[in-house]
């Protein structure tokens, strides 16, 4: 599959000429890109960095090793989201460490009466996400926040607090992929220690943020998912949501107050 997506990448076409075209051949100057797209892979550098794009809720998406590779999994969260935002007119959501941009705008698109902020801590990856708006044309509808989390904006002001915050342990750092480790930003990944510490700062800062009935609605792992209920333990309507795999992927709980 990943020479099939460089193929395509080196010839400039869609899945549909490659495969409508089985005939055509490389020409030498694509011949030596290949080649040279092969090797990059071969040392571990995702498909999604070298062509700079990634799939995500039918959208494509700008990627960096400045932002996460957006993943199927999290698209559990914008699922999760648009069944509790539907009875609300003007939902105000704030998605917490946006990277590419790609919940930012799955929501922006699917809740065109939503008024959708963004944040990020990392001028880089907000650079790749405003650039991902601009193309999709939401540029108007998304506010980008450099800040870290939710620092600076305001108490009681949304209905949604949405993050796909770094879960993973430095205790399961032998677990993850390679080139997870190697090519990915580390402070996407890796939380601390435990692999709780960003969502234990990311939870009082929610409360002060959303309003009375707002949701917090967060993506988690397995292996967090018993220390995001014992965190979220004042919280209403908890729920953990599994993914296809039946692994516990979504947390989303109801303002205490």
């Amino acid at each position: 599959m990943n020479a099939e997506v460089l193929l395509m990448f080196t010839m400039d076409v869609d899945r549909a000429y490659l495969y409508a075209h089985p005939e055509r051949e490389l020409d030498s100057d694509e011949a030596a890109r290949y080649q040279q797209l092969i090797s990059q892979r071969s040392q571990g550098v995702p498909s999604q960095y070298i062509t700079g794009h990634q799939e995500f809720w039918g959208m494509d998406f700008i990627v960096s090793p400045a932002v996460l590779i957006p993943r199927p999994e999290t698209e559990h969260l914008i699922e999760t989201v648009l069944p509790l935002a539907a009875g609300i007119k003007t939902p105000r959501i704030v998605d917490v460490g946006t990277g590419s941009g790609c919940i930012a705008l799955a929501l922006a698109r699917e809740l065109p009466n939503a008024e959708i902020h963004a944040t990020d801590v990392s001028p880089d990856a907000l650079e790749i996400a405003e650039a991902n708006a601009a193309r999709h044309q939401l540029g108007s509808r998304i506010q980008f926040h450099d800040t870290n989390l939710l620092q600076g904006l305001g108490s009681g002001t949304f209905d949604f607090v949405v993050s796909n915050p770094p879960y993973v342990g430095e205790s399961e750092e032998d677990q993850v992929q390679l080139e997870v480790r190697k090519f990915e930003p580390r402070g996407a990944v890796f939380a601390g220690p435990t692999g709780l510490e960003v969502i234990e700062r990311l939870i009082p800062e929610a409360h002060f943020a959303l309003k009375p009935e707002g949701w917090l609605v967060m993506e988690i792992s397995g292996s967090i998912a018993k220390g995001v209920e014992r965190l979220l333990g004042d919280w209403r309507q908890l729920q953990i949501l599994s993914d296809l795999q039946g692994i516990a992927r979504v947390a989303a709980a109801r303002n205490p107050s």
